[in-house]
């Protein structure tokens, strides 16, 4: 019954513009609609990454939950962990409306959104009131568009939520704010971390320990781009790489709307992206985090962002074709892989593909 119900609402859903269905989404996990069922736990799909133990290794992205209103609802849909924002100090409203394209035949997503948010303040609020709930809740940090100091903007965000996250992830790679891909090149990539891991350092006696620190960067990058960045998140010991956000590429689509700006995410994206999280897999070395994101819809795609380096796996458009069960299939599927292989962990896995994907170039 309730697999029939969740088709008829994703059916009604498609029939509104992306951004009208996606604020009905969060509406219905608010007021505790039960739109899909978690999996059982599974002792064998912990998890331990810079010191946070995850339930399991799969994730929501950030972009969906902007506003840290339902990180708990989607915790129980199944994920290991959720990622609110990306939040900015100030509230804005992002760029005009229709900035989000469904590209259905190519099981896709453009987005212009621009960080649109309802900024620090409200987040705090909410993410305070569940402080005292277990769940791993990452934030997700961003600066505002018409900022005079985005550095700044990030250090205010590594302060204000250093005590409530489980950990942050610092977004630079963004193609919708302009000026903010900039930051990925060393030079002002090494004044960015220099900063946050500052801010980080002097938040401990608020926080009570080191909040792990993550920099989400773009798959649109050169290999010498991937080695920057690879040594200044190791010198500034920031714990891991998030890889990736959305592409300004345009592989083969066949939708309409495929002309349109910003960043597309789906499954054109699972190529790139895992092409990148190998690349920078290869120049971390074992022991960095690294967070695989980019067209995961399924459970054979998460598992090959693990063989190709990830200790954990994010999604967010997939489910927008796939329904709020997906979470749960995929969860699912991973303790039917470990009882099909016998192995005790997904963790076996990992780096088992990496020099398949490393090796592969990528196309800019």
């Amino acid at each position: 019954m309730l697999g029939a119900i969740e088709k008829l609402g994703r059916r009604a859903l498609f029939c509104l513009d992306p951004e009208t269905a996606h604020g009905l989404s969060i509406k219905a996990l608010k007021a505790g609609v039960p739109v899909a069922l978690a999996p059982r736990l599974d002792a064998r799909l912990k998890t331990t990454v810079a010191g946070i133990t995850f339930d399991n290794p799969l994730g929501m992205a950030a972009g969906y939950d902007k506003n840290a209103e339902v990180p708990d609802a989607l915790l129980r849909l199944g994920f290991g962990f959720a990622e609110v924002g990306t939040l900015t100090p100030l509230p804005q409203a992002g760029n005009p409306r229709p900035r989000i394209f469904r590209l259905t035949a190519d099981g896709a997503v453009i987005n212009r959104l621009g960080f649109n948010n309802e900024g620090h303040d409200a987040a705090e609020r909410r993410l305070s009131e569940r402080a005292w709930r277990s769940g791993v809740v990452g934030v997700n940090i961003g600066a505002n568009k018409d900022s005079t100091d985005r550095i700044r903007d990030y250090v205010l965000g590594v302060e204000r939520f250093a005590p409530l996250a489980s950990y942050l992830t610092v977004n630079i790679s963004s193609p919708n704010t302009p000026g903010l891909r900039d930051m990925q090149a060393r030079a002002a990539l090494a004044e960015l971390l220099r900063a946050v891991a500052a801010a980080r350092d002097a938040a401990v006696p608020a926080a009570g320990r080191k909040t792990p620190m993550f920099l989400k960067i773009a798959p649109d990058l050169h290999d010498a781009d991937f080695e920057d960045i690879a040594t200044e998140v190791m010198e500034q010991s920031i714990e891991g790489v998030i890889v990736s956000n959305t592409t300004t590429s345009r592989p083969d689509l066949r939708s309409p709307g495929r002309a349109e700006t910003g960043g597309l995410s789906g499954r054109p994206l699972f190529e790139r992206s895992t092409i990148a999280l190998a690349k920078m897999r290869r120049l971390l070395g074992p022991k960095h985090a690294v967070v695989g994101v980019g067209g995961v819809d399924s459970t054979e795609t998460a598992l090959e962002k693990i063989r190709a380096g990830a200790d954990l796996v994010q999604l967010y458009t997939g489910m927008v074709y796939a329904g709020p069960a997906l979470p749960g299939q995929i969860v699912k599927g991973f303790s039917k892989f470990l009882d099909r292989e016998g192995l005790r962990s997904l963790a076996d896995i990992r780096d088992s593909r990496l020099d398949h994907w490393a090796d592969r170039p990528l196309q800019l």
